[in-house]
């Protein structure tokens, strides 16, 4: 990782917390927001774990702007603009320049399947139009399309285009981003994968955006101490609490039963409310107890 970069070290994929009738929760924000800030992790809102399929654009500018009001001076700021629309997503992308965000990530649309051809038009035409730094978002899980290496290193070489965030479950394509794009100061690597964190992070990657780091920020933060310093053994320690961690709320469920699972957790440290944008609806409130009791067994920061 190049300390000079701008956009580097941990980045949260904050989840958007709600009010009972679904307004953004403002006090929340602040709360989630300062915890990222006491562990050096930067904001990313609007992207998966942040429900935005599901939220109007409304709610959209609205944590944007309160996003923005929580922001201390000299942190980075991102937000996703993804759309099946390209048009919504530029007006979006824009929107995000005039309110203090630095860098917007958009994802492949999830509706239409593409060509690599079709996918690398798609991108230069969201970086040729946006006034913002622009990072490429590759997670099949929710578009149901790998973009190739090979096409996006083909567009790391736009001016507007900054970084890749890379949710694929891949030890092979992980390797060979890391062999892409480790030693490049103009481009950034950025893991979404949070079971490989150590190995992203020791191999060169620029960061992580791991979802886990709602809870549990300080688990990466040591992490990436640990490789500035050429720990090995503490970072693969810190490895095993991410997972420890990540397991509370994902495992057994889909993703859309652990984001609420996770804001849960959440709750229980009095950082948000455990509500969840419809279509996702709440577990029982003895799945919440199981929950709970979890978290009472690791004592994470």
């Amino acid at each position: 990782m190049n300390p000079d970069k701008k956009f580097k070290g941990v980045i949260v994929p904050a989840v958007t917390p709600l009010t009972p009738d679904f307004n953004i929760d403002a006090d929340a924000v602040q709360k989630i927001f300062s915890h990222f800030y006491a562990y050096e992790a930067s904001p990313f809102i609007l992207g998966t774990t942040g429900e935005a399929a599901s939220l109007s654009v409304v709610q959209k500018k609205e944590y944007v702007r309160i996003a923005a009001a929580f922001k201390p001076k000299g942190t980075v700021l991102y937000a996703g603009i993804s759309s099946n629309i390209v048009s919504e997503s530029v007006y979006f992308a824009n929107y995000c320049a005039d309110n203090g965000v630095d860098a917007v990530a958009v994802t492949l649309p999830s509706y239409y399947a593409l060509t690599e051809t079709q996918m690398k038009t798609y991108f230069e035409q969201l970086a040729d139009a946006v006034p913002i730094s622009l990072i490429i978002y590759n997670i099949p899980a929710t578009t149901h399309m790998s973009i190739p290496l090979a096409v996006i290193d083909e567009l790391s070489h736009h001016p507007n285009i900054v970084a890749t965030k890379d949710s694929e479950r891949s030890e092979e394509r992980l390797q060979e981003s890391l062999r892409l794009w480790k030693d490049r100061d103009d481009f950034g690597h950025f893991l979404g994968w949070a079971a490989k964190s150590a190995d992203a992070l020791l191999g060169g990657s620029d960061g992580l955006i791991p979802s886990t780091g709602n809870i549990f920020p300080g688990i990466y933060q040591k992490m990436l101490q640990a490789v500035d310093e050429r720990n090995t053994a503490a970072a693969y320690e810190m490895q095993q609490q991410s997972d420890s961690a990540g397991s509370l709320y994902q495992a057994g469920r889909t993703l859309g039963e652990s984001l609420w699972a996770l804001k849960v957790l959440m709750s229980e440290r009095g950082l948000c409310q455990p509500v969840v944008m419809p279509p996702l609806q709440p577990q029982s409130e003895g799945e919440a107890g199981k929950l709970k009791r979890s978290l009472l067994e690791i004592n994470y920061q």
